[in-house]
């Protein structure tokens, strides 16, 4: 074996942005405060920003990649760049809290490959969904539950986390807001062990929120069923 050899982080946190100048910074200082002492690196996944978002990621230290293609995108080249067991998923608006990462890695830990935070169970909530949102959410779940045999609580969350060794049977392909969903079907369909944890989304801290809803609705209706005959 070569001692050389870089020894492989036991935690990847991938993060997609897109000007986040106003977030980034501390996105990055709470994660780092809470793997500090542990085997870890974060992955930044630019999409374009104009802004200071690439410039104050590099500062922190994180690994930046670019992919322009839409959130789904940028997530899936992050994924599969990661080197770690545990592999996290997080929004860089600051509505993910970094001290709920433990039960991520802890899901991972004691089996399972994919656990998905949930607004929607004891100890979950939200600051950040309108009615219209929590209607839509609510109904893409039922639908998503009835369809593919799941029980899901929520499901356009993206604070999850990933076993490495499971994450390459989910063949994720969406490149836009539907990635969740693609991600919570394909889990279902290729037999993996899922669980959800509380978590509790905050309110975007500043800057402008990349959700549209009715477009973004659409495109989680059309991944719903793709998926359906894939």
């Amino acid at each position: 074996m070569d001692s050389k050899r870089e020894k492989r982080p036991h935690i990847s946190v991938v993060i997609p942005t897109l000007n986040e100048a106003a977030n980034v910074g501390m996105a990055l200082s709470g994660v780092r405060r809470q793997l500090s002492g542990q085997s870890y690196e974060i992955i930044v996944v630019d999409g374009g920003s104009y802004d200071a978002t690439v410039a104050i990621a590099k500062r922190q230290g994180a690994i930046l990649l670019s992919e322009g293609g839409g959130k789904g995108a940028a997530l899936i080249k992050g994924l599969m760049a990661a080197r770690g067991d545990v592999i996290i998923s997080m929004d860089a608006d600051l509505s993910h809290r970094p001290d709920e990462m433990r039960l991520l890695v802890d899901g991972i830990e004691i089996g399972y490959d994919l656990c998905m935070g949930s607004r929607f169970i004891a100890g979950g909530g939200t600051d950040d969904m309108p009615l219209i949102r929590v209607i839509g959410n609510r109904f893409f779940v039922w639908l998503v539950n009835a369809l593919f045999g799941s029980n899901y609580s929520d499901l356009c969350y993206g604070y999850r986390s990933f076993r490495r060794s499971a994450l390459r049977r989910l063949k994720l392909e969406q490149r836009g807001f539907g990635i969740e969903t693609e991600i919570s079907i394909k889990a279902i369909k290729a037999g993996l062990r899922v669980m959800e944890v509380p978590s509790r989304e905050k309110a975007r801290n500043a800057g402008e929120a990349k959700l549209r809803t009715f477009n973004d609705g659409y495109v989680i209706l059309k991944t719903i069923i793709v998926n359906m005959g894939a």
